[in-house]
């Protein structure tokens, strides 16, 4: 990259032919889109179609999550123009990532909510692309995993979280960012056994099987320990990771809705994230961003970084696995 390159180089969103190369744009102006990829509707030859859902209702604390998306694709201008630290891939070169926008929906009609989160990654996933899912508040995950299940089958499920969303609630239907993983399991949508939550610091009486790495063993046991007992407890199973910003101490990302201290640092998440390269990942999403809780953007950063990372995680596994 060459600074003056700026002096010609713009909207690479809406502009480029195709879907790959960098962006030397300047990260302060142009048409927005995650890591300026190229913005579409159409989605023949994309492998990963990052997606924004836009859903701020289920929050327990402070809202706020409905912005996270546009936050992430503002910040992650800053990425652009480099291949993504540490990895021996370049998703923004080697694969073809495109920005599929966000979803629509009825802000006034819950109820109707869940199944058009379904349609919509069922339409990406029906066209041969995986998804990368830019939330919005956690429970957007639960029928996120309902269209990959009708896909894939059972998944596992790697969960970054500072809760393991696994409280009782029975009633499929009641919209909770707190209780859709007692659900998932209730479903069959993952298999617990082959699942991990990692960052876990609340107190839950039932984890419904899953596998819990808490914080404490991660700054106790170091990242390089927990990546391996996360490959040994998944294997080779298809796999949907979600990360929630709250895994990260709020001193690392303080705007999301339930803050809880004693947290990973963003360094710790990240090298995790790159050292599970291989993982057999189908999907993925990062929620719980709110940006009115940081005039920093911090957490909004974090977030970007750890999507990037995610879209590395796919595309090397699309890349090996061809």
């Amino acid at each position: 990259m060459a600074l003056t390159d700026a002096a010609n180089d713009v909207d690479n969103a809406l502009t480029r032919d195709g879907f790959r190369g960098h962006s030397f744009e300047n990260a302060f102006g142009g048409a927005l889109s995650f890591l300026r990829r190229t913005y579409t509707k159409d989605l023949m030859d994309v492998d990963l179609a990052v997606t924004g859902i836009p859903f701020d209702q289920a929050v327990t604390h402070r809202p706020g999550t409905r912005l996270g998306p546009r936050a992430i694709r503002e910040v992650s201008t800053l990425q652009a123009c480099d291949p993504p630290y540490g990895w021996d891939i370049d998703p923004m070169l080697d694969c073809n990532v495109a920005d599929y926008g966000d979803l629509a929906f009825d802000y006034a009609d819950i109820p109707a909510f869940p199944k058009a989160v379904t349609n919509h990654i069922s339409g990406i996933l029906d066209a041969g692309a995986g998804s990368l899912c830019l939330g919005g508040d956690h429970y957007i995950t639960f029928p996120i995993l309902r269209a990959y299940v009708k896909k894939f089958g059972p998944l596992s499920l790697l969960q970054f979280d500072a809760h393991s969303d696994t409280w009782p609630d029975d009633d499929m239907a009641r919209v909770d960012h707190g209780t859709m993983f007692y659900k998932a399991v209730k479903e069959g949508l993952i298999v617990p056994e082959r699942s991990v939550q990692v960052g876990i610091r609340t107190v839950c009486e039932n984890y419904m099987g899953v596998n819990v790495i808490d914080a404490r063993e991660v700054h106790e046991s170091g990242t390089v320990a927990v990546v391996k007992k996360i490959k040994s407890i998944i294997g080779d199973h298809q796999t949907y990771l979600t990360f929630d910003i709250d895994c990260l101490d709020p001193a690392f990302a303080p705007g999301t809705g339930t803050p809880v201290s004693g947290g990973l640092s963003s360094a710790q998440a990240l090298h995790i994230l790159r050292d599970l390269k291989g993982l057999n990942m189908v999907g993925g999403d990062v929620v719980e961003v709110s940006p009115p809780f940081d005039v920093g953007n911090a957490t909004a950063v974090a977030g970007a970084h750890v999507a990037t990372e995610l879209m590395c995680l796919y595309c090397y596994n699309k890349r090996e696995r061809a």
